[in-house]
């Protein structure tokens, strides 16, 4: 791979955004990271790319991430969009402010920086967006209220996204993970997978991997189940 390509990863301090920049560091790509936790610049240092300290609450903070990837690189490939954690509760006591908050953190965070990016794919003729969802979005689960209703949101704005900029050659997919190891692991946890164990950052990270490289380039518009059989489909 050319090692001018450009990857940005927002929440990319630690976890699957963190694991995602590694790995698509590794491919070859230039990498640039978004986290408020200051460990996004610290990785981005290790490996050899920038960081911003900022959040992808604030089109400010963003600004500044896709600003200086093209002032470093002159252009963006890939755009990986991870998450932090919105707010849980019993699903009629989840106050509206709360309800914001879980729109803040599931839906607009992805939608603040695809609206920064896309003029500049579209100027390159082609680039790839992966969002990290949540394999809830389909199947929700009282666990996780915010996550579940937002991110079927943010299904519905990547197929109105990939209609609309295929023409484009800009490619968008929604990686949807399971139980994974960087979350608190619990028996019955494990034991509610067919696969009977956690899903491993790196196996995340991996799929984001194919997904930013020229063997996906015909996919768009999907949403990738990796979570050991848990949400399968009839």
């Amino acid at each position: 791979m050319a090692a001018e390509k450009v990857a940005l990863v927002t929440a990319g301090g630690s976890g699957m955004g963190a694991g995602a920049a590694r790995r698509l560091a590794a491919d070859g790509f230039r990498v640039a990271i978004l986290s408020s936790s200051g460990k996004g610049e610290a990785l981005a240092a290790e490996l050899g790319g920038f960081g911003v300290t900022g959040s992808n609450k604030s089109n400010d903070d963003l600004k500044r991430l896709v600003d200086g990837a093209l002032s470093q690189w002159g252009r963006i490939d890939v755009l990986v969009n991870s998450a932090g954690h919105g707010p849980r509760a019993a699903i009629t006591e989840i106050t509206d402010e709360q309800w914001h908050l879980g729109l803040d953190t599931y839906l607009l965070n992805v939608i603040r920086p695809v609206r920064l990016v896309t003029p500049v794919m579209q100027a390159q003729k082609g680039g790839a967006i992966i969002n990290i969802s949540t394999a809830w979005a389909f199947e929700p689960s009282a666990m996780f209220p915010t996550s579940a209703v937002f991110r079927a949101g943010l299904a519905a704005f990547t197929k109105i996204f990939t209609d609309t900029h295929a023409a484009d050659n800009i490619r968008m997919n929604n990686v949807l993970p399971g139980w994974i190891d960087s979350l608190p692991q619990t028996e019955a946890r494990r034991d509610s997978v067919p696969l009977k164990r956690y899903g491993k950052v790196e196996e995340i990270a991996a799929t984001i991997s194919f997904l930013a490289s020229d063997g996906a380039a015909y996919i768009t518009g999907q949403n990738l189940r990796v979570d050991g059989g848990l949400t399968r489909s009839v």
